[in-house]
């Protein structure tokens, strides 16, 4: 009896090996033809074979479960492409494929590309890390700070001046004390929280200079400097950097870093049309069901934000990405210095980032950096960086490996779950980091 179980056992084990391995025999797709970071880095080998085939076996079984609709991811290594797979759908009902050209709404991959352009206005000298925000934005003289425990008088938080000047490296760090209604911390449990979410900067009509100009009247959940809190310190950012260059926001990231880096697929929601062709929103509904979300949780279809809102697909992404690991230069376009990008991934928050989600991570210049790759539960490395957004895109730089990846879904996380968008786009590096 044990000889032929073990002998089904090893026949079963060589029947699905054989049936991996043909259905997986030239796994990914055509490597688009994207210019490497630097022209005098020589050819790369490719991902391993079974790290490509498990990669797109993985997506596979996440688009049979409705874990997702699609996939999309580029790797590049020491600066040049050298995997690339797309899977599933870009919309289900109209059978359009995933492919490496397809758009995606980025949400919070937004944030790098505004640390981006107030570092630029850094290096011009039009602006200062240690610059008082007060100076572009009069009403943050007012700004008040809420008592701990949030502390009630006649209906009225009880609040305290602020004990010195909110700066741009706090808005850079997310250590500003603005916060958001699902702010982390208080998983919008608290009164202050509540407040925040009725005066949502996505909710409402109006410009950036107006939505910027609500939330600097709301009371702050902490003295800056004090803790990293998720929130919309870049849309201030954003704000300031209108001010700061004269021009507007979108108009300053098109003619600053996609014009020159040829993100010829990257703008913001607002400037959409109807011809134009994002890839659909999902969520999970249920086991082994997917519902389409016809409208978006943040959708900034009226204004620029800098928190959120831009459309770019893999093919670009990867472009700014390859930039900040080439020390701020792409295909011969210098976007910063070296020194910037240095100061960019380096771990300025050392506790307190993501504490909810991952152990060891630290915060940068609108980045996450990774300050002890043994604590955390991502296959990464320290001094890794990289950020993720809402709808599961996600996108990281290793200077120890040369590796840079961006990885794309669209699928809308529920209202309990503490990740943004698709889980699978966290794991899929490991498959990469694995076979180079």
């Amino acid at each position: 009896m044990m000889k032929k179980f073990v002998f089904g056992f090893f026949i079963f084990i060589s029947l699905s090996s054989f049936i991996f391995i043909i259905s997986y025999l030239n796994p990914g797709v055509s490597l688009p033809i994207l210019p490497s970071a630097n022209a005098e880095i020589k050819e790369q080998e490719n991902l391993s074979w079974f790290s490509r085939a498990a990669l797109d076996f993985y997506f596979d079984i996440n688009i049979l479960r409705k874990a997702d609709a699609g996939y999309v991811a580029i790797f590049a290594k020491n600066g040049r492409i050298i995997h690339a797979t797309a899977k599933g759908m870009a919309d289900i009902d109209n059978r359009i494929p995933m492919q490496t050209n397809t758009r995606f709404r980025i949400a919070s991959m937004t944030k790098p590309i505004t640390a981006v352009a107030t570092l630029i206005l850094i290096e011009e000298g039009k602006l200062k890390l240690d610059d008082p925000i007060e100076q572009y934005l009069p009403l943050a003289n007012k700004i008040r700070v809420a008592l701990p425990d949030n502390q009630m008088l006649d209906n009225e938080f009880v609040t305290e001046p602020l004990k010195r000047s909110i700066t741009i490296l706090d808005l850079l760090t997310f250590s500003s004390g603005a916060g958001y209604n699902d702010s982390v911390d208080n998983k919008d449990q608290s009164e202050l929280a509540k407040l925040w979410a009725q005066n949502d900067i996505y909710k409402g009509l109006g410009s950036l200079e107006d939505r910027v100009n609500k939330i600097l009247q709301l009371p702050f959940f902490e003295q800056p400097g004090e803790i990293w809190r998720y929130g919309w310190s870049t849309d201030i950012l954003a704000r300031i950097i209108e001010i700061a260059s004269q021009k507007s926001f979108d108009q300053f990231l098109e003619e600053r870093i996609f014009k020159p880096l040829d993100m010829t697929q990257t703008n913001f929601l607002s400037q959409e049309n109807k011809d134009n062709k994002i890839a659909e929103v999902y969520s999970r509904n249920g086991t082994f069901n997917l519902t389409l979300i016809e409208t978006p949780r943040s959708n900034p279809l009226d204004w620029t934000p800098g928190s959120s809102g831009l459309v770019s697909n893999a093919e670009d992404y990867i472009k700014f990405a390859l930039m900040l690991w080439n020390g701020g230069i792409y295909d011969g376009k210098r976007i910063l210095s070296s020194e910037s990008i240095s100061l960019m991934s380096y771990p300025h928050i050392q506790s307190g980032v993501l504490s909810s989600q991952v152990d060891g991570m630290g915060f940068g210049l609108g980045v996450g950096v990774v300050i002890n790759a043994k604590k955390t539960i991502l296959f990464d490395r320290d001094n890794d960086f990289f950020w993720s957004g809402f709808y599961g895109t996600n996108f990281f730089v290793s200077p120890k490996t040369g590796l840079v990846g961006v990885i794309m879904s669209q699928n809308q996380p529920l209202p309990a779950s503490p990740w943004p968008g698709s889980f699978g786009v966290f794991l899929a590096p490991g498959f990469a980091f694995s076979g180079i």
